[in-house]
């Protein structure tokens, strides 16, 4: 069987990063399994409570590997990771992210083949507790770029011939999409199987992140105009935005809500987390 590494870039993620692993430990992947925790510019445990947790990766007879970096940034990280692998499949795993239990073998069954193949989990939006974060995470769960295609929001997998695509991660805000755009539609593949993403709480958080993912889509076509053709269907025809929001209104509304003010605000240039 094809060997896997799952590599985690984690800055300050302590409330997160242990039930990540967690849900690593939970796999009914039975084939070899390499995970690197490449902790980013750090100000808090992030890095002590992946070390902590060693032991029980050993147990199962995997690796797991702590990589301390002194700067931030999670491009960084993604190169650094990057050198420290294996060739195989690679997973890429944001730090907030939990994976249920059978996601890994899922990716690991449709990418060891020898064509360049992208793959994704079904992404659940875990439960929010703001009234308008709840309601614009149902709205956009329903859209035709969620429930059709491969988001690679938080995760996405390649395998080694496909991470030949490209060299080292460029300095973009948005690492997923130039991922899952060097890969046509026939070549990306879902593996129904959830994995549980977090939504950032409030209006004005969901503004600032919204805007920034917009940023990153925008950095990218102007960048790498050469990806769009890989695109695929993201944008909802106005037949299927009118079905969905007459079937959930209040959810159109806060989605709405925050699209306009994304439109009509200013541009923020700072970071924003995805939750």
């Amino acid at each position: 069987m094809t060997g896997c590494t799952i590599l985690i870039p984690a800055h300050d993620e302590a409330g997160y990063i242990g039930p990540c692993l967690d849900s690593i430990l939970q796999q009914d992947h039975s084939g070899p399994l390499d995970v690197i925790v490449i902790a980013n510019g750090c100000h808090d445990d992030t890095a002590a409570q992946a070390h902590a947790r060693t032991r029980d990766f050993t147990a199962r007879g995997w690796s797991l590997r702590v990589e301390e970096l002194a700067q931030g940034g999670k491009i960084g990280a993604l190169n650094h990771g990057d050198a420290c692998a294996h060739d195989g499949i690679r997973v890429y795993l944001d730090a907030d992210i939990r994976m249920s239990p059978r996601l890994i073998s899922g990716l690991v069954t449709v990418l060891d083949v020898p064509a360049p193949r992208y793959a994704g989990g079904r992404l659940v939006v875990a439960p929010a507790q703001s009234f308008v974060s709840r309601h614009y995470a149902r709205f956009w769960q329903s859209l035709p770029f969620v429930t059709e295609g491969v988001t690679g929001a938080g995760l996405f997998a390649v395998n080694a011939t496909g991470r030949q695509r490209w060299g080292a991660f460029p300095q973009v805000i948005s690492d997923d999409t130039f991922v899952r755009l060097q890969f046509s539609e026939s070549e990306r593949f879902l593996v129904d199987e959830p994995y549980f993403w977090p939504i950032v709480e409030g209006f004005g958080p969901l503004v600032r992140v919204r805007r920034r993912q917009d940023r990153g889509v925008a950095e990218i076509a102007r960048l790498f105009p050469q990806f769009l053709a890989n695109q695929g269907h993201v944008r909802p025809t106005r037949s299927q935005l009118k079905r969905l929001a007459l079937r959930d209104p209040v959810g159109f509304a806060s989605y709405a809500a925050v699209a306009l003010a994304v439109r009509m605000g200013r541009q923020d240039q700072g970071w924003a987390r995805g939750r």
